[in-house]
């Protein structure tokens, strides 16, 4: 499924690991990790058997190449899977680590027979209703296969390795080839079914970013002040969130270049659903004061929990 490639094109979700290491089958195997595969693959599963593949709806990369295929050539769709998969697969075990290819094989061999044995009717013919919640189980089987440590289509190993070599993103790769397959799918398909599943994909895409990301998307906010011991204070004593504090000036503003002043410029990390409130404080305390809110893909370590009262 290509939208992985938009979900992690700077590498994000995917694990950094030696290529010499060890296969880690007490993390593969671990409990957590294998639940959240097997709900991952039974989300595939429904997502194809009951939305898309009836209702010639496509997803993205390897794995809307294989509906393809399939409904063009009727070749079973599991062969198709696993044979298209593993080029890419023993890129990974190369390129990436013997666990994670390992961890994405399994994943692909489950979706495989699932798809083979499990008998799923067709839940809808709305296209309108195709679109998303085929779209939301589809993101829901990639989020959970990622948070278990691989992934479900064979797309973003290449994507990965491909970056290295390549003058493009892998967001420009991801968009190129899922183009591709989309203008394909629209002279065999037609276009309105196309349209719909380019919603899909969207869909999808959001779905599984939640997923990975949860629903705390984490945010830093950068705060330069006159007022900065009182808004340290502010955002340690009152929200609870650890801070950073660099030091640096304020002030050369267009015609009073020459004014500045020593200050400490302080970094948090919050939630989405704490940054109104704590931007709300910070101006009651300083109405002049400037901040900068910057998305981030991940946090780890530190104070980023809440432990006290707004």
């Amino acid at each position: 499924m290509g939208v992985q490639g938009l979900i992690s094109s700077e590498s994000k979700h995917l694990p950094v690991i030696e290529k010499n290491e060890s296969v880690n089958w007490s993390g593969i195997f671990e409990y957590k990790s294998f639940l959240l595969r097997i709900i991952g693959v039974l989300c595939a599963v429904i997502a194809f058997k009951g939305f898309l593949i009836p209702n010639k709806f496509l997803d993205g990369g390897v794995t809307g190449i294989s509906i393809l295929m399939y409904k063009i050539f009727d070749i079973n769709i599991s062969f198709l899977i696993i044979i298209l998969n593993l080029p890419f697969i023993f890129i990974g075990y190369k390129k990436i680590g013997k666990s994670f290819a390992v961890n994405s094989l399994i994943s692909i061999l489950l979706l495989a027979i699932g798809l083979h044995f499990i008998e799923v009717p067709t839940i809808t013919s709305d296209k309108f209703l195709i679109a998303i919640f085929g779209g939301i189980f589809i993101g829901l089987a990639i989020g959970l296969v990622i948070r278990s440590g691989g992934v479900i289509d064979g797309l973003e190993v290449i994507v990965e390795y491909t970056n290295r070599k390549s003058v493009f993103s892998s967001t420009e790769i991801i968009l190129a080839i899922n183009t591709t397959l989309f203008l394909t799918a629209a002279y065999k398909f037609g276009i309105e079914t196309t349209m719909y599943s380019i919603i899909t994909f969207y869909t999808a895409i959001k779905t599984a970013n939640y997923i990975v990301d949860g629903v705390e998307e984490f945010t830093q906010l950068t705060i330069v002040s006159g007022e900065h011991e009182r808004i340290k204070d502010l955002i340690v004593n009152t929200y609870g969130k650890g801070i950073s504090v660099y030091k640096g000036k304020r002030g050369f503003l267009p015609g009073s270049f020459e004014k500045s002043a020593d200050c400490d410029i302080v970094v948090t990390i919050v939630t989405r659903l704490e940054i109104f409130h704590i931007k709300n404080a910070i101006s009651r305390i300083d109405p002049k004061a400037f901040m900068s809110i910057q998305s981030i893909n991940e946090v780890s370590g530190g104070v980023i929990k809440q432990v006290g009262h707004h």
